[in-house]
C-alpha cells in the first residue's frame, strides 16, 4: 500500500524551502514586486534553482539533475504555494522539464533548465488541459511563424519549447521572438503572447507526447501549490479572528465562524490527500491519468474557497492591497483554469474510468 505520508527527507526539504522563502518572498516585497514592471523574484529564483539544486529534482542524475520524485516537487510547490511565490517552478522546472525529458535526443538543454542556469516555457496556452488542443506554429524552410497567447512565464524564460505543425516540438531562444506581456488576473504568474517571425528553432523531438506529459505533470503538481495556498489562506485566518476582537470577545469564537472554519478544513485536508495521490502517482507511474484528473477536479473549487474566506473573514483590512490575500485570491481563481479546468478533469475522469454521462 502505498505511503501518502510525508517522509523525514521530505519534510526537511520543507523547512529549508520555507526559510529560503521568508528570507526573500515576503508578502510586501511580492506586493511590491507586482506593482513594478518586473513581477519575478530572480534572487528566490537563483537560490532555489542554483543554491538549493531545486530546478533539477524530476532529472536523473545522469543527465545532469538530482534524481528525486515529484513527490519532493509537490513539497517544493506547496511551500510556492504558501508564499505565491513569483519564480518560474512550476512553468520551468516541472512542465518545461518533463517536456525535454520526453524528449531524449536534448541533453544540453536540459542540464540547463536542471542547475537553472537557463528558464524554459513550454509554449502552450496556460488553460491547455492534459490531452486538449493546443495551438502550433507554421514550420516553413526551418523557421517557424505564428503567434502563440496566454504563455505563462514566457517574460522570463530564456528557451520556448514551441510545437509546430509538422508534429515536431522546437527549442527556440526568447532572443529570436516578441515577448508581448499580456493582462494577467494572477500578478505573480503573468502570462503573454510570444510571436515568431521566421526564428530559427532546433527539433527536439515529437511535440505531441511531450506536452501532453508536460501539461499532465503540471496539472498533478499544480494540485499541491493549491494546497500549500489554501492551507495558508486557512492557517492566517484562524489566525487573525483569534485576534481580532467584537464586543469585546475574539470573532472566532463566534460559532458560525466555527462552522465555515471547520468546514474549510475538512476540505483541505481532503485536499492534501488528492494533491499528495497524484504527486506519488506521478513518481511512480501507476494510475496517473486517474490520481491527477481526481486531483485537478478537487483542487481549483477548495482554493478559490479558501482565499474567498480568507478574503471575507479578514473583513476591512482583507479587502487593502497592501495585505496579500488578493495575491492568493487571483493566484487560486488563475489556477482554477490553469492545465484544465475541473470541469474538464471531471470529464476526462469519467472517460478514463468509462463512466457514462447522466
Amino acid at each position: 500500500m502505498t505511503d501518502l505520508l510525508y517522509s523525514e527527507e521530505e519534510e526537511a526539504l520543507r523547512a529549508a524551502v520555507r526559510d529560503l522563502l521568508s528570507d526573500h518572498c515576503d508578502a510586501p516585497g511580492v506586493i511590491a514586486r507586482t506593482e513594478s514592471g518586473t513581477p519575478h523574484d530572480l534572487a528566490a529564483w537563483k537560490a532555489l534553482a542554483d543554491g538549493m539544486g531545486l530546478a533539477g529534482l524530476l532529472v536523473p542524475e545522469d543527465r545532469g539533475g538530482q534524481g528525486a520524485t515529484h513527490r519532493e516537487a509537490a513539497v517544493v510547490l506547496e511551500e510556492l504555494g504558501r508564499a505565491v511565490a513569483p519564480v518560474p517552478y512550476l512553468t520551468s522546472a516541472v512542465v518545461a522539464t518533463e517536456a525535454l525529458l520526453a524528449c531524449d535526443a536534448e541533453g544540453g538543454l536540459l542540464a540547463e533548465l536542471a542547475s537553472g542556469r537557463r528558464i524554459g516555457a513550454l509554449a502552450v496556452a496556460l488553460n491547455v488541459a492534459p490531452g486538449g488542443a493546443y495551438k502550433v506554429v507554421r514550420h516553413e524552410d526551418g523557421a517557424l511563424h505564428g503567434e502563440l497567447t496566454a504563455i505563462a512565464d514566457a517574460v522570463v524564460a530564456d528557451v520556448l519549447l514551441v510545437p509546430a505543425d509538422d508534429g515536431g516540438l522546437y527549442a527556440v531562444d526568447a532572443d529570436a521572438v516578441t515577448v508581448t506581456p499580456q493582462a494577467s488576473l494572477d500578478l505573480t504568474r503573468p502570462v503573454a503572447t510570444v510571436t515568431l517571425d521566421g526564428a530559427p528553432g532546433r527539433l527536439l523531438g515529437d511535440a505531441e507526447p511531450a506536452v501532453r506529459r508536460a501539461l499532465r505533470a503540471g496539472a498533478g503538481l499544480l494540485a499541491s501549490e493549491q494546497l500549500g495556498l489554501a492551507e495558508w489562506t486557512l492557517t492566517e485566518t484562524v489566525r487573525y479572528l483569534k485576534e481580532r476582537k467584537q464586543f469585546n470577545r475574539p470573532v472566532g469564537g463566534f460559532q458560525a465562524l466555527k462552522h465555515r472554519l471547520a468546514q474549510l478544513w475538512l476540505e483541505v485536508v481532503n485536499l492534501r490527500a488528492a494533491a499528495r495521490n497524484a504527486a506519488d502517482a506521478l513518481s511512480t507511474g501507476e494510475n496517473v491519468d486517474v490520481a491527477v484528473a481526481v486531483a485537478q477536479a478537487y483542487a481549483a473549487p477548495v482554493a478559490v474557497h479558501a482565499a474567498e474566506e480568507a478574503l471575507q473573514l479578514h473583513a476591512g483590512i482583507g479587502m487593502t492591497w497592501e495585505h496579500p490575500v488578493h495575491l492568493y485570491l487571483k493566484r487560486a481563481k488563475a489556477d482554477s483554469i490553469a492545465y484544465g479546468t475541473a470541469g474538464a478533469h471531471r470529464e476526462a475522469l469519467a472517460e478514463t474510468i468509462a463512466l457514462p454521462a447522466p
